[in-house]
């Protein structure tokens, strides 16, 4: 779906979101619908469907609010490492403190009380 707002050549959708799918381990669950996918799969589509045309820009909101530890681990290294290879910025919001704590944040913000600072990040003139 994204992909017909996105004015790319829609033949190659079906290919793409395969190699998407492929991209996040979830080949062999393209023909299945989101009922039958459990939480981690959905998110992990999630992914998929929010990189497959390229952004420059990831916004996440809540990416593993609904999941287990070990999914949630496992979908952020998705996420980031995808992030990564395809050039992308990932602004990502969450309430859980391990979500916060990932090296690959370069930048933290917390909203406290209505106000917003820098919490545990680098020094303005060290980062990239």
């Amino acid at each position: 779906l994204p992909m017909l707002y996105s004015h790319r050549n829609i033949f190659s959708a079906r290919s793409r979101a395969k190699n998407a799918l492929g991209k996040v381990n979830l080949s062999d669950r393209m023909t299945h619908r989101p009922n039958q996918l459990s939480g981690g799969q959905r998110q992990r589509v999630a992914i998929a469907r929010a990189l497959v045309n390229d952004p420059s820009i990831l916004l996440a909101d809540e990416p593993t609010a609904s999941l287990d530890p070990p999914s949630r681990a496992a979908v952020l290294d998705q996420l980031f490492a995808l992030a990564n290879a395809a050039g992308a910025t990932v602004l990502l919001v969450s309430h859980d403190a391990s979500v916060s704590a990932r090296p690959e944040l370069q930048r933290r913000l917390e909203l406290d009380a209505g106000r917003l600072h820098e919490t545990g990040t680098p020094d303005a003139s060290e980062r990239p």
